[in-house]
């Protein structure tokens, strides 16, 4: 697999790394309110972890929040000002203009969501896609790379923390639930099962 290009390794599509933090787990509901995305970057047949992006978002109008949610991802006011939160149309831009521009200078044809539970993260984008009508999303609309499934095949786990201790992957806890903290390790163990398959298989 050395002597693939990254468009050629994914047939066409540029992985990025999504993960989201919300008010919830219903995503026709629940406030978005934070996003990141790692890029990844192809390096003499091997996929490593690139730029990261994030952006605080700013709740829609009538999102609705879990208290409890609130209290795991730490975010007691989703409104307090010294978060630096953007209205969710700008927040996608922040995420999706370097996203699309990785993705041209890889020849990609489009972007594919990798995350942990990727459905969850897609559905979340998707939904905040819908409420602003952008119409220059990068990302697939509906296919995505779950790493639970790959980690569930490569080492037998599914829960996050767990899957990267089995790959030799740092986790901290308490610097867990925060979107570019797990968006960066889940990034790490998705390049770790890509490399390790495409060394086994040559």
């Amino acid at each position: 697999m050395n002597d693939l290009t990254l468009a050629e390794r994914f047939r066409g599509f540029y992985p990025v790394v999504v993960d989201v933090e919300c008010g919830g787990f219903d995503h026709t509901q629940h406030a978005l309110l934070e996003i990141a995305a790692v890029m990844l970057d192809w390096r003499e047949g091997r996929l490593v972890r690139g730029a990261t992006v994030a952006a605080h978002v700013l709740p829609f109008d009538g999102a609705r929040f879990d208290p409890k949610a609130l209290e795991v991802i730490g975010i007691p006011d989703p409104f307090h000002p010294l978060r630096g939160a953007l209205p969710e149309r700008e927040a996608l831009d922040a995420i999706f203009d370097p996203v699309r521009k990785a993705q041209k200078s890889y020849g990609c044809q489009r972007t594919i969501l990798v995350g942990h539970n990727a459905a969850f993260d897609l559905n979340f984008l998707n939904a905040a896609i819908a409420r602003t009508g952008h119409k220059r999303s990068p990302f697939h609309p509906f296919s995505t790379f779950d790493t639970v499934s790959l980690a569930a095949l490569a080492y037998g786990q599914t829960v996050l923390a767990k899957a990267l201790k089995a790959a030799g992957i740092e986790w901290d806890a308490g610097q867990a639930h925060s979107a570019v903290y797990d968006a960066e390790q889940t990034a790490e163990l998705f390049c770790t099962i890509v490399n390790r398959w495409g060394a086994m298989v040559g």
